[in-house]
């Protein structure tokens, strides 16, 4: 790093006292997302109950004196914590708790993300990638949205990039036991993979399109696994690891909270990667919903990849998504 770096970019993590934000703070202050050459201010920000708890993590992360952070902040307060904000991962959402309803759970994120899209939207800069992981991600980034008029729509997005990093490590997983003639293929080697639609039971893990060493998926995969074993196995894996570990998912939703960021910003090199983002129409899915579509980023964007051709195996399955974020939209629309 030299003399002439740019300013340091200010990144704003929520819950930060979480075990995700945890695991990502580091990665974040190693370079990881944002490059070895660029310094980040990191602001960590959680509600006032838990800010003893941040501390702590802004004390280890100061002990690191790691390469790329250049201050560590600490705020419970909306309007501090987005002050001229240029990056967010919004990881602080409230889970849904014994014996409520999905639209208690949603009327209490509802509170959370209208509280924190108005300071964004007062508060942000107008360079500003905002990623929400707390679930459910979706709406909780339709809310935030909505309740952030001035800002670019483009500037907000949902976290699929765990759903589409759990397809590629599944696919690899079946080639390496099960490969054939084709053989053991990593999960970098997939390509033109995605995930329709809602980070739900609903999600669609797409192969259409599929391919590995110039060879389409549909040609050498067995089918009857895809469609009755890989597909309600993604959709189902966060629930597989609360049963196998008793926690859920962390140290792999912070992991593809950086490919997410690390894409947006640096660029995929021309690969498919998956992204929910609030929609403009394309495909079918109604305007303004935040909808997990292939996406590629380059030029400081993530680019919905257009004219695709959808199939009669493909409609149901998208559509079963547009149903179910639509049903959750009505139910935030009454939040405000």
């Amino acid at each position: 790093m030299n003399d002439n770096q740019t300013s340091p970019i200010k990144v704003t993590v929520t819950g930060a006292a979480g075990n995700i934000a945890y695991s990502l703070l580091w990665r974040i202050g190693s370079g990881e997302v944002f490059g070895r050459d660029q310094r980040v201010d990191l602001t960590l920000s959680d509600i006032p109950s838990s800010m003893s708890v941040v501390e702590g993590v802004a004390m280890e992360l100061n002990d690191s004196a790691l390469h790329c952070v250049a201050s560590v902040n600490l705020s419970d307060d909306p309007k501090t914590s987005f002050d001229g904000v240029q990056a967010a991962f919004l990881v602080g959402a409230k889970p849904r708790g014994k014996g409520e309803s999905r639209a208690d759970m949603l009327a209490a994120n509802g509170k959370i993300f209208i509280d924190q899209g108005r300071a964004i939207n007062e508060h942000a800069a107008d360079d500003l990638r905002v990623v929400v992981v707390g679930n459910p991600a979706n709406t909780n980034a339709y809310i935030l949205n909505k309740a952030a008029p001035d800002v670019s729509s483009e500037s907000i997005t949902a976290l699929m990039r765990l759903d589409h990093n759990r397809t590629l490590s599944m696919l690899a997983n079946k080639f390496r036991t099960d490969g054939g003639d084709f053989g053991d293929v990593h999960s970098e080697e997939f390509q033109h993979v995605a995930v329709w639609g809602n980070h739900g039971d609903t999600q669609f893990p797409d192969l259409s399109y599929a391919s590995a060493r110039g060879t389409k998926l549909s040609e050498v995969l067995d089918q009857d696994w895809y469609v009755n074993d890989m597909i309600p196995r993604v959709a189902h894996r966060g629930a597989e690891i609360i049963e196998v570990r008793g926690k859920s998912s962390a140290a792999s939703a912070a992991s593809a909270a950086v490919d997410h960021m690390r894409d947006w910003y640096a660029g995929s090199n021309g690969k498919w990667v998956t992204a929910a983002v609030v929609s403009k129409g394309e495909y079918g899915v109604d305007p303004g919903l935040v909808f997990g579509m292939p996406v590629v980023g380059e030029n400081g964007c993530l680019s919905v990849v257009e004219d695709l051709e959808i199939s009669d195996f493909q409609r149901p399955r998208i559509d079963a998504n547009i149903e179910a974020l639509r049903a959750e939209a009505q139910l935030a629309d009454e939040l405000f």
